[in-house]
């Protein structure tokens, strides 16, 4: 057997090797972590991208480089994107780059405090800028996920603390790619309805990942543009974002937010009743000074002597302490109906009630789904019979079943296309209409 065909120089060795990476491998990304950064005089980087277990070699050419926005250090995270080649002088295989990027939320970090610093030289933060929130709060927008546990936690204080109030629950996604613009659309919109007397924004803890979407540019110049005060209760008490720095009041969680915005309702029932008290002792203290005064007229009545005048003083007397009675129970009676009105308000406001008509709107709402999923379901149905005959029309099966046959390679089941692809002794495989027929070449190409 002649073997000097196959005998190959470590050159053509690399260069096939090469040619077979660089096919093999489209343009690819990858995260890893730096190492051995260089930066020869030629102005090109060399470094390692590397993880717990492997390395690889990577270059940055000069003309590329200069487009970073970083500086690269060992130990830096990053995302390359890059081919992989082949260096034939060593025989070593390397990526090379032309994009490099901070990866995870480093770069969120840092892209969070440019922004942060660059609205705070707007004076967007300015505390002079900032609204106070009213000292009785009647409408109040909640913007938040129906489903988290923010609108549960704030939910439950509202009803716990003041059930008089009406409460909005304006459900928005509040994290992911759409999330913010959501947020400021739904935060606009109750702003330019005039309703509501504050607007709260609020979700549960998370990474600053997850908070990403409170951390929107556009966001936060909605806030700072709002005609109505916005509280935000972003995460946790640690937890910092730019809506937080342009809303009139940062509350530390939803919770807390939710006891800022209302009273309680023990508290103000105690201040009724201490206002009523010191209303009975005023009208006391009132009634016994006019009933002194008017022993003191009787007296200096009498000093004088004219029995006439004395009469009529005292008829004067008598009438007088008729009205102050009668001012009296005017006030207790209207002050007790005070209380018994709001008695009943606290009633009618209790949650159950609300539970009972939000139950109720949902039986109403629910043959509205199920239709509307029927409907999706048909036109669903007919766009995936459609797509299935565009499927079969341009199948290779249909072509098959007119005669043709469809070869491939038995080793590795590539399609052969042209007789310069085979030589004599290959094992083939002919796919007919109704089967598989083994095949080998005989004769080599033409």
């Amino acid at each position: 057997m002649d073997r000097s065909a196959q005998i190959l120089t470590p050159s053509q060795l690399n260069i096939l090797a090469r040619d077979l990476l660089e096919g093999a491998f489209p343009l690819i990304w990858v995260e890893a972590e730096l190492g051995s950064v260089t930066r020869p005089a030629s102005g090109h980087m060399y470094f390692t991208l590397k993880d717990a277990r492997a390395q690889i070699r990577a270059a940055l050419f000069k003309p590329k480089s200069q487009w970073l926005k970083f500086v690269p250090r060992d130990g830096m995270r990053v995302l390359a994107r890059g081919r992989l080649t082949l260096y034939e002088a060593r025989g070593e295989y390397q990526l090379v780059l032309d994009h490099m990027e901070e990866a995870g939320e480093g770069a969120l970090r840092r892209a969070y405090e440019q922004l942060k610093a660059r609205l705070e030289a707007e004076g967007l933060f300015a505390a002079e800028r900032k609204r106070a929130l009213p000292t009785h709060v009647r409408r109040l927008a909640v913007i938040t996920s129906p489903t988290g546990a923010a609108v549960r936690d704030v939910l439950s204080v509202l009803a716990r603390r003041f059930p008089l109030l009406e409460v909005d629950l304006l459900p928005s996604l509040v994290q992911g790619d759409n999330a913010a613009a959501q947020i400021t659309a739904l935060l606009r919109a109750a702003d330019a309805s005039r309703r509501y007397d504050v607007i709260l924004l609020t979700r549960g803890g998370g990474s600053l990942e997850d908070l990403w979407a409170f951390n929107d540019e556009h966001l936060a110049r909605a806030i700072a543009a709002s005609q109505t005060p916005v509280v935000s209760a972003v995460g946790h008490e640690t937890d910092f974002s730019l809506a937080d720095f342009a809303a009139d009041l940062r509350a530390p969680t939803p919770s807390v937010a939710a006891e800022l915005l209302v009273p309680d309702k023990r508290d103000l029932q105690l201040h009724v009743r201490r206002l009523a008290a010191r209303m009975v002792q005023l009208q006391r203290h009132g009634l016994g000074q006019a009933m002194q005064r008017a022993d003191r007229a009787l007296l200096r009545l009498n000093a004088q002597g004219p029995q006439a005048r004395l009469q009529l003083l005292q008829r004067r007397q008598q009438d007088l302490a008729r009205r102050l009675a009668s001012v009296w129970r005017q006030q207790q009676e209207r002050r007790q109906a005070q209380l018994r009105h709001a008695a009943v308000v606290l009633r009618n406001g209790h949650p159950q009630r609300r539970l009972d008509a939000l139950r109720e709107r949902l039986q109403r709402l629910q043959p509205r789904a199920a239709a509307a999923i029927d409907r999706q379901l048909q036109r669903d149905q007919l766009r995936l019979r459609g797509l299935a005959r565009s499927m079969e029309a341009v199948s290779p099966l249909a072509t098959v079943a007119r005669g043709y046959s469809i070869l491939t390679r038995e080793n590795d089941g590539s399609l052969v296309r042209s007789p310069l692809q085979v030589r004599p002794g290959d094992a083939l495989k002919a796919r007919v209409q109704d089967g598989v027929i083994d095949v080998v070449v005989k004769e080599p190409a033409r």
